[in-house]
């Protein structure tokens, strides 16, 4: 009998058990009232009278040891179980933080969606451009005094290579290759040869807008401006068109929003005038129309061009332009909600 319980304690000391459902199904192999421990009892009848003594307390010690082994079974897969669970197998070795999208994207996107929705559709082209397209398809003579307004990086020796200075080029690029009628918008940087400060880079972001047909006139370039205005920052604002000049529009405007800070009654952020200019835009110089191939007799159009760091700045009140390019977390963290 003793060696019978001595084979039968090696036998749960070499037990192993990989879930819950088979530590359940050994804890009633051995310690159920059909189990062999409880086997064990059953033939305790016939022991000796003289070896009852030590036989049942050889019994009693399997059956506390059987216990121990089976808890310490259930411990050990409950607790690879637990471990199991919040193991999780998609997660990079290290932690990584989440990113958020820049203001600039947020804003470049969002003034896109707005001209989309009016059936404008987005084109893009080279930042490394010729003087054709940059200056003098947009009625730009190599004489011109409107070119001082540009203050323009060259690339090399060559003059006629150049970063654009506006993505009007784009335009020009659209006008040359395809036929009227034309509605783009034009996203993108563009460089200018300017000391940076809080209030200007050297590179920054622009988005113009162009629609070419026939019979388009002054007041639908309004009726965007006002659409475009009221989308993005509210629609109890107005707007104001002021006479300016471009070389590449005739008659050219600059565009105002009222302020809404202080709803126009004027304030520190507009200077107490009640307005903040955005954007200058205007009908499409004849010129410009002829010198890309678009027959100005038969098509007018329209232009207008504003840069996404001012609409930005105006949106969440951003003092200086510098913040946008240099990568700051703290910064960019606080435009978590603005996507």
């Amino acid at each position: 009998m003793i060696e019978k319980i001595n084979s039968l304690r090696s036998e749960i000391e070499a037990l192993k058990a990989s879930g819950a459902a088979e530590v359940e199904a050994l804890r009633i192999r051995y310690l159920s009232k059909k189990g062999a421990v409880a086997a064990l009892m059953d033939e305790f009848r016939n022991v000796p009278a003289d070896q009852k003594r030590t036989v049942g307390q050889a019994i009693n010690d399997l059956k506390n040891f059987a216990t121990e082994r089976i808890n310490a079974l259930r411990q050990s897969a409950e607790s690879a179980g637990a471990d199991s669970a919040a193991l999780d197998l998609t997660r990079t070795e290290a932690p990584l933080r989440c990113g958020t999208r820049h203001p600039l994207s947020v804003v470049r996107e969002e003034i896109i969606a707005i001209f989309s929705r009016l059936g404008f559709n987005v084109a893009e082209g080279p930042e490394i451009e010729d003087d054709w397209h940059v200056f003098e398809s947009l009625n730009f003579p190599a004489d011109h005094p409107a070119r001082d307004m540009q203050d323009t990086f060259f690339i090399g020796r060559n003059p006629d290579v150049l970063l654009r200075t506006h993505t009007s080029s784009v335009q020009t690029r659209v006008m040359t290759t395809r036929k009227p009628p034309l509605r783009i918008i034009c996203p993108g940087r563009v460089y200018r040869n300017e000391a940076i400060s809080a209030r200007a880079h050297c590179f920054f972001h622009q988005v113009e807008a162009l629609y070419v047909d026939r019979n388009v006139t002054f007041a639908d370039l309004r009726q965007t401006l006002l659409y475009f205005a009221r989308e993005m920052f509210g629609t109890d604002t107005q707007i104001r068109l002021r006479p300016s000049y471009f070389p590449f529009t005739e008659p050219s405007a600059e565009m105002d929003i009222s302020c809404d800070l202080c709803g126009g009654k004027g304030c520190s952020f507009c200077k107490g005038t009640g307005w903040v200019e955005i954007l200058g835009c205007g009908m499409v110089d004849p010129n410009v129309l002829d010198a890309c191939g678009i027959d100005s007799r038969e098509y007018s159009g329209f232009a207008l061009g504003m840069g996404v760091e001012r609409i930005t700045n105006l949106k969440y009140r951003v003092k200086d332009l510098r913040m946008f390019s240099e990568n700051d977390v703290r910064f960019l963290e606080e435009f978590t909600a603005a996507h």
